[in-house]
């Protein structure tokens, strides 16, 4: 019975198929993926490294389930192909947590339970990282212009936009 040698990021593309590869940063750590233009970011990461915290959703770049960030900007990851992510960057929600702490949107959602189904959940908590990054004390209106394209089908937006405020507090608790 033989094993198959590397991680997943090292082995071939699915159907056995070598090329060149596509080096960058997921989650802090250098992978290689196959060199694929017509296979999605989120394909490679829910496939070849095991990551599914970003949701298959529409498959249309609309509902954000499936948004990481790209350079430390939200992004529909279904709308991104391998073949463009020489070099960068990609955090998804399982590498938000640092040290095994949540950040301050993790804990927020958790603690106000913000969710329902759970299926939008990680796109909403990248989504809100990324909003406190750029903005420490959204007002409302931001907080509803960040989330405005992630789709929540079964929980009342007001408990989400309640987390988004708790994030804030928990950041700015955070750095003080």
């Amino acid at each position: 019975m033989g094993t198959e040698a590397g991680s997943p990021a090292e082995r071939s593309a699915p159907g056995g198929a070598t090329g060149s590869r596509v080096r960058l940063s997921v989650n802090g750590k250098e992978v290689k993926l196959a060199r694929d233009p017509d296979r999605s970011l989120l394909e490679a990461l829910r496939v070849e490294l095991g990551l599914t915290g970003a949701k298959y959703g529409c498959g249309e770049g609309e509902c954000g389930a499936c948004t990481i960030l790209l350079g430390g900007r939200p992004v529909r990851s279904c709308q991104v192909r391998v073949g463009e992510l020489e070099g960068l960057e990609v955090t998804t929600v399982e590498g938000l947590a640092r040290d095994g702490h949540l950040n301050p949107a993790q804990r927020a959602f958790a603690e106000l339970g913000a969710f329902q189904c759970g299926y939008c959940t990680p796109g909403m908590v990248v989504r809100t990282t990324a909003l406190l990054r750029a903005t420490p004390d959204p007002s409302e209106e931001d907080i509803r212009e960040a989330l405005e394209g992630n789709v929540c089908r079964c929980c009342g937006y007001s408990r989400i936009l309640r987390a988004v405020g708790r994030a804030a507090e928990l950041a700015r608790e955070e750095e003080g």
